[in-house]
């Protein structure tokens, strides 16, 4: 469990990094676009990876898996797609500041799931933690006003009802990685490449409709680049997160990438809430430190901070 929650916690930190970025030099580009655009450049960055670390011996027939298992992999890629697509729904429907914090409770959807359907079992102690790092990523999203005005809004506001669906999705997501990566043992390396390409595959045809003639420039390419090896880095680690300890324990942790985009944007840009941003960093270590101190890596958790 502690490579897991290691591998968990590399995660984290180059999604954050890679949240930074989005919001740094791709604001103009609409999100569909950006994502077919990214996914196109870190599956190229990455087929070296999987041809040097899969034999063609080893890769499976997919029709061979049966039908069960191709419904929880095609079902795992269609989440990945519809959760973002959701949530951009959701964006455009309402607030930023009512949308991002409740998009983000992934893990409260993630934990039930897969107690109910995986018979998964943490101690007290990680449960606690899956709800202090949780309410980590929450606050970090917070835009101001009082705390639960984003939960009041689910009530009413069909932009916030439209973020928790995603919540939702992106946690059915979560649960159908770790079965692929777990009980189905696709090769994490094989498992990238596949759900890149699915996910492109889902959002091409919104990315085709949102198309616009600036969306790729020479500058743009570069960008492009950077951002297409930090998606290829965070969903290597992120597999082998999934990989190797249960939805429940590395979702919470690897959804603290909002804390650390947001930490990022207040040091960097002089964001505004820089105050709330490091209660949230603090509640992040806190929870993952619980997480982790179930399987003794309490003080390696920590030190990944």
């Amino acid at each position: 469990m502690t490579s897991g929650i290691s591998y968990s916690l590399v995660a984290a930190v180059v999604w954050g990094v890679y949240l930074f970025v989005l919001k740094r030099y791709f604001d103009g580009i609409p999100g569909s676009v950006l994502t077919v655009l990214v996914n196109v450049a870190a599956i190229a960055w990455y087929v070296p990876v999987l041809l040097t670390s899969v034999s063609p011996s080893e890769t499976p027939s997919f029709a061979s898996l049966g039908v069960e298992a191709l419904g929880v992999l095609v079902g795992t890629i269609c989440a990945t797609g519809a959760a973002f697509l959701i949530f951009l729904r959701a964006l455009d429907a309402g607030d930023v500041s009512y949308v991002a914090p409740i998009n983000k409770v992934v893990p409260v959807f993630v934990l039930p799931i897969e107690i109910l359907l995986l018979h998964e079992r943490l101690a007290p102690i990680q449960m606690l933690g899956v709800v202090v790092a949780t309410l980590a990523v929450y606050v970090a999203n917070y835009r101001g006003g009082r705390l639960a005005d984003p939960i009041r809004a689910a009530s009413s506001s069909t932009a916030a009802q439209l973020a928790l669906l995603s919540a939702a999705c992106y946690a059915v997501s979560d649960v159908g990685k770790r079965v692929v990566l777990q009980e189905l043992s696709l090769q994490p390396q094989l498992w990238v490449v596949v759900l890149l390409g699915g996910v492109t595959v889902v959002v091409l045809p919104f990315a085709v409709r949102s198309w616009s003639d600036g969306a790729l420039t020479r500058r743009t390419l570069g960008e492009l680049a950077v951002g297409g090896f930090l998606v290829a880095l965070g969903e290597h680690v992120t597999s082998l997160a999934f990989a190797a300890v249960p939805a429940s324990i590395a979702s919470p942790i690897i959804n603290t990438q909002a804390v650390v985009a947001v930490v990022l944007g207040g040091v960097l840009l002089r964001e505004e809430f820089f105050g709330t941003r490091l209660v949230a960093a603090a509640l992040a270590v806190f929870g993952v430190g619980l997480i982790a101190l179930d399987s003794g890596t309490f003080g390696a958790a920590l030190g990944w901070f």
